[in-house]
């Protein structure tokens, strides 16, 4: 099993442009089978992850 720690004196950076990242930004994807979410980058625009789908009966 992995532990996981919060970490509330570190900033992540962008893997793609390197900056530090204060805010995230997302945006959702939906379609016929659910609804998804894409975090991306403020300055850079770079997709960073995107959610596990949840089904349309999850919302």
């Amino acid at each position: 099993m992995i532990r996981l720690e919060e970490r509330n004196d570190v900033t992540p950076i962008c893997p793609h442009c390197e900056r530090p990242q204060r805010e995230l930004s997302y945006r959702s994807a939906t379609s016929t089978f659910g609804k998804r979410y894409i975090y991306f980058c403020q300055h850079c625009k770079k997709v960073l992850g995107v959610s596990h789908r949840k089904g349309f009966w999850m919302g």
